[in-house]
């Protein structure tokens, strides 16, 4: 199935919930919203037409100036049993877009649909403050617990040490913006 008709599929069946479309281009994507994303997310698993079965990263993208989080999801149609060894045979693949605020960056949890999604929303969590809710384990997976802030926020002040422990990344820095 095509990039395109995986799309209309979304379009015809959540309508207005599916914002936009773009299926040309190497990362065809469908931007949804963020109160029905679990829905769409079974949905894409689930419909035996589609069957996004792997969710291969999340990404989240900082725009400071329209004061908004994009989230990224890569997903896969995958079938075990490819030849020479491999162990998938991709079907299909395209991306699917959330965008929220960013001083409420709320996005319901997907940890159960996916199983790799309870990382890598535990990431975006822990480096640009989104929070999936509904997660099982929403901690910080690469700072310390007591880290102040998120680091990949386009504002973000960086420490100029952390417990005694110089913490930039210049000899002799003294100003926390780079």
């Amino acid at each position: 199935m095509t990039p395109e008709a995986v799309l209309k599929i979304l379009k015809d069946t959540f309508g207005d919930d599916v914002k936009s479309v773009v299926a040309d281009g190497l990362h065809p994507y469908a931007e949804v919203a963020a109160g029905r994303w679990r829905e769409i997310a079974r949905y894409l698993r689930d419909d035996p037409r589609l069957a996004f079965n792997w969710l291969r990263c999340i990404s989240a993208v900082d725009h400071l100036e329209d004061k908004l989080i994009t989230v990224v999801y890569d997903l896969h149609a995958a079938e075990a049993g490819a030849p020479a060894g491999a162990m998938w045979k991709l079907k299909n693949e395209i991306a699917i877009r959330i965008r929220v605020e960013r001083d409420r960056p709320h996005i319901p949890s997907v940890a159960d649909v996916w199983r790799a999604a309870d990382w890598h929303e535990r990431e975006a969590f822990d480096l640009l403050g989104v929070i999936f809710d509904g997660h099982p384990d929403l901690k910080r997976i690469l700072c310390c617990e007591d880290w102040v802030g998120h680091p990949l926020r386009k504002d973000y002040e960086f420490p100029l040490e952390y417990h005694g422990i110089p913490a930039v990344t210049e000899y002799n820095q003294t100003r926390t913006v780079h």
